[in-house]
């Protein structure tokens, strides 16, 4: 493939930048230009609940400057994004039209799960050291104007990724009455590590936490005003803590000045230090990692991954199911049951390919909703469906849009309440898919009742279609009297939707 150029638009609650790459044949990006405006479209949103038409205006300058920047070097192709700022406004879908209308830039705008898992993209695709750093319990720490998000990894593999509503424009917003008080610094720090502490507490327990990486909108400015940066990539704890020490007193004027930096960067820099040094004292880590990545590197690496232009050394379908399993333990499911749904489920997808029509994305919400089926029974066995539905709709899996999420947890809910017809839940399910829902939730029936004992007496199945049927073969070692009583009312559900009947015969195993 010839070298062609992209560029990468990110509308960020506190700035808007765009980076020009050629993207090559041999699977890499090469920065050629970038350009940057400091706009708070956060300062609107958090503050109004909605964007101003002034605000809008100096974006819709700056995206028509970017533009003609994009012009300059032939690019045809880009993505544009935005993220909390836009997200949470009530004037979305207005802000959203009058961009393109005005500039002819399309804006998309991320879930903060999509967001998070694109610099993550970026971070393994240009970050050398990744793996040798997560070898060790590592939080991956992202602050951004509006939330920090904290993925905790154990050798390689991530094991938890957690939303905080804490960010460096909220903040700084919510406390601006302190910093008339004169208490700003003790304000911010008292304000963050109450946060910081639940989530030490309720997620860290005893696990020490060796290094900290960090992202995010202010993370780039570290590396321009912390010396120790501008040799390598990383500083101890107390480098950290001293520098800080030397910046808590400076107003935003002087920070500015001496560092050569835009004024409202400047009024980042003291909350969004003090959240990292939360971390580094909450979670006792001792080194933290500042890399040269950004948002922008994200979402080129996330685009070339859309046409399979870069191989990447890590696996991100497991950091996705990995996110999914720490749900099932913390809400005690029996795993037991739910990775032998699991594995029924991904069987009888895996054998009816030319039947349903779906894609590799789809099996892996049908893998999620399998192993997450369950979580509800721990607040409620009377109302597990429904708890286990409200429970997934809320959590952070990322690598999930938030459409996906909404048909995993809609999947798990239908698995066993009575499908009514689309018109009759149609505002209910918003954007989620009702096909989607549908086909996967009559594969889900089938897969639960198989180990409707919980026991697992299927070993496994073979999976055949033939005609006008479903075959499932099982192995079994045991009498499946409940699971076959119960088979034909998940069967008829299932022929509805797919106009196929699924029939069970058994191997018994037992000596």
């Amino acid at each position: 493939m010839a070298n062609k150029t992209f560029a990468a638009i990110y509308v960020g609650s506190s700035e808007l930048k765009m980076k020009c790459y050629e993207v090559s044949g041999k699977k890499s990006f090469k920065l050629i230009d970038q350009v940057a405006k400091t706009i708070e479209l956060g300062r609107d949103t958090y503050n109004h609940g909605s964007i101003k038409a002034g605000t809008l205006a100096d974006v819709c300058d700056t995206l028509t400057g970017f533009k003609k920047k994009m012009k300059e070097y032939q690019i045809t192709e880009y993505r544009a994004y935005a993220t909390s700022a836009i997200r949470e406004a009530v004037n979305q879908e207005l802000v959203l039209d009058h961009i393109e209308r005005t500039t002819g830039v399309t804006v998309k705008v991320l879930s903060n799960s999509e967001q998070r898992y694109m610099i993550f993209k970026g971070l393994v695709a240009k970050y050398a050291d990744f793996h040798q750093v997560v070898s060790k319990n590592t939080a991956f720490v992202d602050v951004g104007a509006g939330s920090v998000q904290v993925s905790l990894f154990d050798k390689n593999n991530l094991v938890l990724t957690e939303n905080i509503h804490i960010g460096a424009v909220r903040i700084r917003e919510y406390l601006a009455m302190a910093e008339k008080a004169g208490r700003y610094e003790q304000a911010i720090s008292e304000y963050v590590d109450s946060d910081i502490a639940s989530f030490r507490n309720i997620y860290l327990n005893d696990k020490e936490i060796k290094n900290i990486i960090a992202v995010g909108d202010v993370a780039e400015m570290a590396q321009f005003v912390i010396p120790e940066l501008k040799e390598k990539e990383m500083i101890t704890r107390k480098q950290f803590e001293k520098f800080n020490r030397k910046i808590i007193t400076l107003p935003p004027e002087q920070l500015a000045e001496k560092f050569g930096i835009p004024y409202e960067k400047a009024t980042l820099m003291l909350p969004s230090f003090i959240i990292y040094e939360s971390f580094l004292n909450n979670c006792k880590a001792e080194v933290i990692y500042v890399p040269n990545v950004d948002f922008c590197d994200g979402i080129v690496t996330s685009y070339m991954d859309e046409g399979s232009r870069v191989v990447f050394n890590h696996n991100f379908e497991d950091d996705i199911i990995a996110s999914a399993m720490y749900i099932n333990r913390r809400y005690r499911c029996n795993k037991q049951h739910t990775d032998r749904v699991a594995a029924f489920a991904l069987a009888l997808f895996d054998g009816m390919k030319k039947v349903h029509g779906l894609g590799h994305k789809e099996r892996l919400q049908l893998h999620i909703a399998a192993i997450l089926h369950e979580c509800g029974n721990y607040i409620n066995l009377n109302d597990g469906a429904m708890n286990s539905y409200y429970i997934v709709a809320n959590s952070e899996i990322i690598g999930l849009t938030h459409k996906e999420r909404m048909e995993v947890a809609n999947v798990i809910k239908y698995n066993l309440f009575f499908l009514p017809a689309k018109e009759k839940i149609a505002a209910e399910l918003g954007t989620a898919d009702y096909i989607v829902i549908a086909k996967l939730a009559a594969i889900l029936r089938i897969a639960n009742v198989l180990d409707k004992s919980h026991t697992q007496k299927i070993e496994n199945i073979n999976v055949s279609v033939n005609d006008d049927r479903l075959v499932i073969s099982a192995k079994t070692y045991d009498d499946l009297a409940l699971e076959t009583g119960l088979f034909e009312s998940r069967a008829d559900f299932f022929e509805q939707i797919y106009g196929i009947r699924p029939v069970l015969r058994t191997r018994e195993t037992r000596s």
